[in-house]
Formats: structure tokens, sequence, C-alpha cells
């Protein structure tokens, strides 16, 4: 693996890997190559060409349909009619920043406060999941006056300079910030204390190494189903403890609901519900524009208070009026949909699926999943030891098959699956009996 061997390099194309790819596809990929430089990483050993989309599913150069079981970005299916629709009417109509009144923005920012509880009722709109971050590191240190963060030991949480400090994922290769402390993911399947209680306890231990070292505390940055770790959700609560002690400390909690959030779950609108717990600051990110550059930071009252005493806040794109519309079109869609009522049930089904492979196939370790969120733990039969090997193996040969899904998790031995929320279940049978058929040729 290449890039320090971090989370870019998973499921990763090699290019003197002697893939199979067409004359055409590989001249691509070279002008890629030229234009980008090696950098930014392509999908699977035979990387694809696509050129539409509809629901959950892609087309490629050759008109061939895939199914999508891996992209939540456009989390109400592809190039969803309303939100095309909106995007088109407002691009037509007007498209500018926050420095002027707009009743589209405004509403926006209502409706999605409306979503969240009472206390969380300030919103700052960006263009992506790493600014919605960004700020709100900026938010808690103004707030508490520290400067030290704990984060997942193979959290995702962005790209910024910043950022990347709190992003141990990236691997060896960028450097965790000297105030950053990491934790052990609440990892039920490799660990024998319950998760809660060990959770909390790393994370007070993290906070007394801080003090140690003379650095003040300012919170703990969380994705709420520890995605980028392994996927990681029951039991629900088992979170409480830590925030517990997250405020004993005098820090905030920041719940990451880029991947979680906007009914992933199946369990309501975001994915810190289920532990019955209300954040200091949300973060949230481009599902919810369905893959327009929008993104937010939510905080309380005071907090916000605390920042804009010592500082004012302009985002050219964040919350323009184009997104804006896009997003409130999302809103639209979940709910007359039923989007999160089908993300449990379609979800309760994916799972069961899965667990009865688990069944016949003792390279499954473990299945984990919550709404239309799965992930499947690939091991070396009668251990725990990762099979990286296994599971790049499923990936690239359900790719063969049409069907996208990709990896995670430190070792990239675990299936990420994680479809639009349109997901059926015509289309779980499908994935589920492909990971069957693939599993049953090896």
């Amino acid at each position: 693996m290449t890039h320090a061997d971090g989370m870019l390099a998973l499921n990763a194309f090699n290019p003197q890997s002697g893939s199979t790819t067409a004359p055409a596809t590989r001249a691509l990929i070279e002008r890629r190559r030229n234009t980008f430089g090696d950098g930014v990483p392509l999908f699977y050993r035979d990387p694809v060409h696509f050129v539409s989309a509809s629901g959950v599913w892609l087309r490629d150069q050759d008109g061939l349909e895939y199914l999508d079981a891996y992209n939540n970005v456009p989390s109400v299916g592809h190039c969803h009619p309303r939100v095309v629709e909106a995007v088109s009417k407002q691009v037509a109509t007007l498209n500018t920043h926050t420095r002027y009144l707009s009743d589209v923005v405004t509403s926006y920012a209502e409706r999605l406060l409306g979503t969240l509880p009472r206390e969380l009722s300030k919103v700052l709109f960006t263009s992506s999941g790493t600014e919605s971050v960004d700020l709100a590191m900026r938010l808690a240190r103004l707030y508490t006056g520290g400067s030290g963060f704990i984060v997942t030991r193979f959290a995702y949480h962005g790209h910024s300079t910043a950022v990347a400090e709190i992003t141990p994922a990236f691997g060896l290769g960028v450097p965790i910030g000297i105030n950053v402390r990491l934790v052990d993911a609440p990892a039920g399947y490799r660990q024998d204390a319950p998760v809660g209680i060990k959770f909390a306890q790393d994370v007070a231990a993290a906070i007394a190494d801080m003090e140690r070292h003379g650095i003040r505390f300012a919170g703990l940055i969380l994705d709420t189903v520890c995605s980028s770790d392994g996927l990681f959700v029951d039991p629900p609560g088992f979170l409480k403890d830590a925030i517990a002690t997250v405020k004993k400390a005098g820090g905030v909690f920041i719940a990451d609901e880029v991947q979680p959030g906007f009914g992933r779950t199946g369990e309501g609108m975001w994915g810190f519900e289920r532990h019955r717990i209300v954040p200091d600051i949300v973060v949230m990110g481009k599902p919810m524009g369905n893959g327009m550059p929008i993104a937010a930071t939510v905080t309380r009252a005071d907090i916000m208070q605390a920042f804009t005493e010592r500082s004012g806040y302009f985002n050219t794109f964040g919350g323009n009026t184009v997104c804006c519309a896009a997003a409130s079109a999302v809103l639209d869609v979940i709910e007359s949909e039923g989007l999160i009522n089908n993300a449990k049930e379609t979800g309760a089904s994916l799972k069961l699926g899965l667990e009865q492979l688990k069944g016949q196939h003792q390279c499954i370790g473990d299945v984990r999943a919550i709404g239309l969120y799965a992930a499947v733990e690939f091991v070396l039969p009668d251990t725990k030891t990762a099979d990286t090997d296994m599971a790049l193996h499923v990936v690239n040969t359900l790719r063969q098959k049409r069907i996208l899904i990709s990896t995670c998790g430190p070792a990239g031995n675990i299936l990420k699956i994680r479809p639009p929320l349109q997901f059926s279940r015509q289309h779980c049978d499908l994935l589920v009996t492909a990971i069957d058929d693939v599993l049953h040729m090896r």
C-alpha cells in the first residue's frame, strides 16, 4: 500500500498491478495522473468510468449499470428529480452569498434547526464537512480556552491543515497534532470489557495525559457510528459515560454527523439520538445537499456567543442560495418518501441477510449494522486476525459483478456498505446473494 498505509490506500487502484482495464480507460487514467499526480487514488483494481446515474444505479461509458451500495453523499439517490428541479430553478433565479438577505437560506436554516434538540439553536453554513469540523474546533477552543482534542485511533474528520491533525486515518505520513490524543474506538467485537465503560475510561486517561503535559482539554470529536474505525454502533447509549467524563473535565462533545446524519441510522435524523445525549456542537456534510457543496456547524447559543464576541464569520460559498435550495429539497424527499423508516426496515433486512452469511462462512468474524450502514469484518478462520486479502477479493469481485462497495478499518478487512437511502429490500437481496456467490467461489 502507499500513502503511508493510511485510509487512502484502502481498496486503491495500483497502476503497477497489471489490471485488465480497457485501453480507453487506461488512457483516461494516465491523463488523470498527468493532471492530478499520484496523491489522488482511484477505487478498485480495475477502475470504473461512470458517465451518468439515477437512484441507486450508476452507468459506465458502455451503458452498463452498477448497483451503488457505497455512496452516502447522494443520500436521497443519485440525481433525484426533486433536488435537480430545486437546483435548476434556483440557479436560474439567484445564486449569491449570505451577506445579503435571503428567505431561501433563512428558511432552510430554520428547518434544519427544527430537526435538532432545542439546545442546538445556532447554525453556520460551510461548503464541506472539513470546513465544518475546522469551524467546530475554533468554537470549542474559544468556548473552553483549551486546545486539546481527543479522537478515535483511525478516525477521519477532514483534510485541512487543522483537521488533518485530528485525522489519524491518513496514516504515518500526516502527523497527529501535539495537542491531540487517540483512544480506541468502542469496538465490542475485539474487547472483553463493556464498551461504554472502557471508552469512558480511555477518554478519562487521555484527558489526564493532556493535563500532565500542560494541555488544556477542549473536546472530544467523534463520528457517532465510528465509520472509519470499522462501524461500531452497539449497544445504544454506550457514549453516555464518556460524554459525562468530557463535561466534567470542562470540554465539549463535537458529534461528527457527516456519515450517520440525515436518517441513515433509521432511528431518527441523527446518529447521536440513539445514545440519548445532546452534543455541544454538531457537524454535518455533503449528504445534506445530496452532493451539492453545503455543510454546517450547529451549536448552542452560549458557545456561538463566545465565538462571535471575538470573531465574525463569512463563507462565500457556504450557505449560498442554490445549495440551500438543494438541501431543502433533500429534507422534502426524506419526509415525503419516508426514507428514515426505509433505512430502518430495509437496514434490518440487510443485517439479517449478512448475519445469515456469517453463519455460513467462517471467514466472516462479525457483522455490525445500523439502518442503511453495515460492516462485514473478515478474519482468518477460528481467529480474530484481520483478513485484508479476503475483503479486497470480495470488493473487487463484486465490482466485476457491477456492485459497488469498499472497505474500512485500520487493516482494510471490513466491508463498508453505505448505499443511498432509496435502497430497497430487492437491492439488499442482490447484494447479499452476490457476496454469498463470491465467498463460495473463493
